[in-house]
């Protein structure tokens, strides 16, 4: 049994491909794991908060020296890092918009990246502290990135296994559903992505 926690990035709800494939890995890794639990959290209804003053601010204050303004401030970031510590498995749906991530999933990683809770510096420079967690990433592009003339301008894959390879989570498998607005490709690019979906 696993506990599996899907974040969800895209404000396009059931039309979002996103989360459709997201939805998709998830259904296989309950056939694979009965008994399984999933935690979904959406990153765009909840809101997420952009970094802003007050948050920095209290990440580099001592516990205990935190005022309740500082306890306010890092409940989204504690809240998040918990949800990670406790998972055995992440899935993150992250559609592409102007050739990157959506700026909820943007705030969101900028909570769970923290030093001394996600990673700490040492004298060999700086190490991840989240371990033994795999992650696989639902991505979806209106074009196609994973090969020919627009890869250059995919930012999403590369982004995110350095920035979750620098808190620890190395294990990451990405999934995509490509040219969902292009004729000839978008008719049948949902389908393809699924059965291309293995889990392990």
């Amino acid at each position: 049994m696993k506990k599996i926690l899907n974040i969800v990035s895209s404000p396009r709800g059931g039309a979002s491909y996103s989360i459709q494939l997201a939805d998709a890995i998830i259904g296989k890794l309950l056939a694979a794991s009965p008994g399984s639990t999933v935690k979904t959290v959406d990153l765009v209804k909840k809101h997420w908060p952009h970094l802003e003053e007050a948050h920095l601010n209290s990440f580099f204050t001592p516990v205990d020296k935190y005022t309740s303004e500082n306890r306010e401030a890092v409940r989204h970031s504690d809240e998040a890092i918990q949800d990670i510590q406790e998972a055995d498995i992440i899935v993150i749906g992250a559609p592409m918009y102007n050739f990157t991530i959506h700026s909820a999933l943007k705030a969101w990683i900028d909570h769970i990246i923290r030093s001394g809770k996600t990673f700490r510096v040492t004298d060999t420079g700086a190490e991840g502290l989240v371990h033994g967690k795999k992650v696989y990433v639902a991505l979806s592009s209106g074009h196609v990135y994973s090969d020919g003339p627009m890869k250059s301008m995919d930012f999403i894959e590369p982004y995110l296994r350095t920035i979750l390879g620098f808190i620890g989570l190395t294990d990451i498998t990405v999934f995509r559903v490509e040219g969902t607005a292009i004729e000839g490709l978008k008719e049948g690019a949902l389908e393809k992505a699924v059965e291309g979906i293995r889990v392990n």
